[in-house]
């Protein structure tokens, strides 16, 4: 007899409903573990729109996570507070002019060698952080007050509450996950798949490669940035380690281990990763060790990911 499989919109469902339900249990410390956990969900979403659907191997993905981190304390006053509805576009705009000049670049290689590239690009906005007095140098730089949300008088909600930053946090969550569902299954999204697997015979099919590349990579970077931006106004702190490679490297693991391909995979790899991560440093000094082992076994057992076990097998999924 065979088992069962629970569907996969069911399983979102029931985590949806887990997460919308949480704060009524939880307390403030893991409601800002989970918080964070959401923002690099979205981060890792948008880096698997450009590993997991267009084939692009980024290993800078961390330079527009900082940027938009960097673009709230720029438009930040000292000791007051940012409007949302102003300064959380702007900084959208900015991570997406950044990735736009970058992708004009970098998308001109392939292979190993885009990914020394955004490389590059990324350690080349670390080290000039890291040197800016104006942007706080190594130490970084604080943003005091978080971004005000009111209009006209009327506050839907206060950033600066960890339980609103929360539900905030898991609604762009889900408005992130529903518009890159609409992007991969449109006409686009499918162009972009196609480079994925055949670039040449995409090109020879009169596709402007490039142009899908760089609209792919434009849309990632944007959606990095607004992650940033909110990881800033969770933490009040920016310092030049937001660009550096261990992030795109985390961020990247997370994508692997979750599933490349699909939009759920990154986000059960950003969750599986973060709250390893934090019972793993909490039990021991040398966290790593097991850290390390467990992504070695998970990528050796599980060649499609966490997202595997959530997924029929083909002979299953052949039946129906």
């Amino acid at each position: 007899m065979t088992r069962k499989v629970a569907t996969l919109p069911m399983l979102l469902g029931l985590a949806l409903l887990l997460l919308l339900a949480f704060p009524l249990i939880g307390d403030k410390f893991y409601l800002q573990l989970l918080s964070k956990i959401m923002l690099m969900a979205i981060f890792a979403m948008s880096l698997d729109l450009l590993v997991g659907y267009t084939g692009l191997v980024s290993f800078g993905h961390a330079a527009f996570f900082g940027l938009g981190a960097y673009a709230l304390w720029f438009l930040s006053p000292k000791y007051g507070a940012a409007n949302l509805y102003v300064s959380l576009p702007l900084a959208i705009g900015v991570t997406g002019l950044a990735a736009l000049a970058v992708g004009l670049l970098v998308l001109r290689s392939s292979g190993v060698y885009f990914i020394m590239v955004t490389l590059a690009f990324a350690q080349m906005f670390y080290y000039y952080a890291l040197g800016a007095k104006w942007m706080g140098g190594s130490d970084g730089a604080y943003v005091y007050v978080r971004p005000d949300a009111s209009l006209a008088g009327w506050v839907p909600f206060d950033l600066g509450n960890y339980v609103h930053f929360y539900y905030v946090a898991l609604v762009l969550l889900a408005l992130v996950y529903l518009l890159l569902r609409m992007i991969v299954a449109s006409p686009f999204g499918r162009v972009i798949s196609a480079i994925r697997s055949n670039e040449g015979r995409t090109r020879a099919l009169g596709f402007p490669v490039f142009r899908y590349k760089l609209a792919s990579f434009v849309i990632a970077g944007a959606l990095a940035g607004l992650a940033g931006y909110l990881d800033a106004a969770q933490f009040g702190v920016v310092n030049p380690d937001l660009f550096g490679w261990r992030l795109s490297g985390a961020v990247l693991m997370m994508v692997i281990l979750g599933g490349m391909g699909s939009l759920h995979g990154p986000i059960l790899g950003a969750f599986v990763l973060v709250l390893l991560e934090d019972y793993l440093s909490g039990a021991t000094r040398h966290w790593l060790l097991p850290m390390g082992l467990f992504i070695i076994f998970a990528v050796l057992l599980l060649p499609r990911g966490l997202r595997g076990l959530l997924a029929k097998p083909p002979a299953e999924a052949a039946d129906g």
